[in-house]
């Protein structure tokens, strides 16, 4: 009896403490909602416990997280190869991009995937794009547009796509950067092509195109497609530099489209939804935009009036990269120069803004000492994903923050290094842009030099 009592205690605790993936961009749902239970309420002392570090090449794509393994893409140089001095300079440069399969429990290396590839971009520092794991497959999308669906056991290519040579597609500037959709048999993706071409549905299994739609002149964009359901319609959100669109995921047909043209065409963070019919989109020059969407049309519900994406001129979230958090009716973002802002999603008026978040040891002991921002902070970051009612924010010192954010304010609860910035923007400052990954129990990040795992299991 005592036993039978002692294993069914242990099958309701283990139960209770559920592990989960990181298969692709933003979680298992690709809302950046870390589900798992049994996670650490606070840091212990001296900080979580590092369970392996291993060495990465560069890259700004974060880690996908299944079945005990990590992937992550990363970029080799040629020996003789130097990246330009100045980030925004577009230099071809010659190196190999790779996809690496890891242990998840040792980061010991099960296998990689290398290709030859010069690129011709601003920030040459790697892949931008997580992998997409489901099942036996991995689909992985490198900076110049090479798609690859590799066999997740052995790493060997399945089958592969040259968005530049077979769609003619526009290199964006800072290269293809939009994580891949699956959405039931089809991989979805932001291919930038000619000829309606800048939307393309292939067949999971096999490549083959389902079907293509939508046009973007120039630079198209580096947003990511995402399904949501609205008016009782599943729709696939795409924003490009130039609208918002909804289409009809399995055939590609426009639904609606709401003009929303973007300097830069920094369409980087991923579009919201907000209750049942709203869509909220937040760009770095242009501000912020609330929609009202239904079965098959979308209107503004309100636009923002920024003045520029200088701290003085914005009045909502002008965001560079870090996709926002809706949290009931307000919304919670990265502004310009690294302001945390607090926003009634329904009118986008600011209720609060911190600098706390991004900022930490490398921060000068005179930016810190004042509650503005600095013109040195620019571009400055931290991914948010919520658990369990509060925050993990990652901030680009490599810092991993546990914080409380509520109408009423930021709430630091703790903060431990995980590692060092490596890589340098075009102001000087050490930054580490990626996104990690919350899996098992553990966190994944990665700079230019290393992967490193910790866990936060209480």
């Amino acid at each position: 009896m005592r036993t039978a009592f002692g294993i069914l205690s242990l099958a309701v605790a283990a139960t209770a403490a559920r592990a989960d993936d990181w298969p692709q961009w933003l979680g298992p749902k690709r809302d950046g909602e870390w589900r798992e239970t049994g996670i650490v309420e606070k840091f212990p002392e001296g900080g979580p416990k590092k369970l392996w570090s291993v060495p990465v090449g560069m890259g700004y794509a974060g880690p996908a997280v299944a079945g005990g393994k990590v992937y992550v893409p990363d970029r080799r140089l040629d020996p003789d190869a130097k990246n330009p001095d100045n980030p925004f300079g577009r230099a071809r440069v010659k190196g190999n991009e790779r996809v690496l399969c890891l242990d998840a429990k040792s980061g010991r290396q099960v296998w990689e995937h290398e290709y030859p590839v010069e690129y011709a971009i601003a920030y040459a520092g790697g892949p931008r794009c997580t992998p997409v794991v489901e099942g036996d497959r991995v689909y992985a999308l490198g900076a110049m547009g090479h798609l690859f669906c590799l066999d997740a056991a052995t790493g060997k290519p399945v089958w592969s796509k040259d968005f530049i040579k077979e769609y003619e597609s526009a290199l964006p500037q800072w290269g293809f950067a939009a994580h891949p959709l699956l959405d039931g048999d089809r991989l979805i993706c932001l291919a930038g092509g000619s000829k309606d071409r800048l939307v393309v549905a292939f067949d999971k299994k096999t490549g083959k195109e389902l079907w293509a739609a939508e046009s973007c002149g120039g630079d198209f964009g580096y947003c990511p497609p995402m399904v949501y359901e609205f008016g009782g319609r599943r729709q696939l959100i795409v924003w490009h530099s130039k609208a918002v669109l909804g289409l009809d995921p399995a055939s590609g047909k426009r639904l609606w489209r709401v003009d929303f043209p973007v300097q830069s065409a920094l369409t980087a963070p991923t579009p919201r939804p907000v209750g049942a019919d709203r869509l909220f989109v937040t760009s770095f020059y242009n501000g912020s935009l609330l929609l009202k969407v239904g079965a098959d049309k979308a209107e503004v519900v309100w636009k923002s009036k920024t003045r520029g994406e200088k701290p003085g001129g914005t009045t909502d979230l002008n965001s560079i990269m870090a996709t926002p958090v809706v949290d009931g009716e307000h919304v919670y973002g990265v502004c310009s120069y690294g302001e945390l802002r607090c926003l009634e999603v329904g009118t986008g008026k600011r209720v609060w803004e911190t600098m706390a978040a991004t900022r930490g040891a490398l921060t000068p002991k005179k930016v810190a000492d004042s509650p503005q921002p600095a013109d040195t902070e620019r571009w400055s970051n931290a991914f948010l994903v919520r658990n369990a009612g509060r925050y993990f924010l990652f901030n680009e010192q490599g810092d991993l923050i546990i914080a409380r954010l509520s109408p009423k304010g930021y709430e630091e609860v703790g903060r431990a290094h995980l590692l060092d910035p490596t890589n340098r923007d075009a102001r000087g400052r050490l930054v580490v842009w990626t996104h990690p990954a919350f899996a098992d129990r553990c966190v994944f990040a990665r700079n230019d030099k290393e992967l490193v795992c910790y866990s936060l299991a209480k």
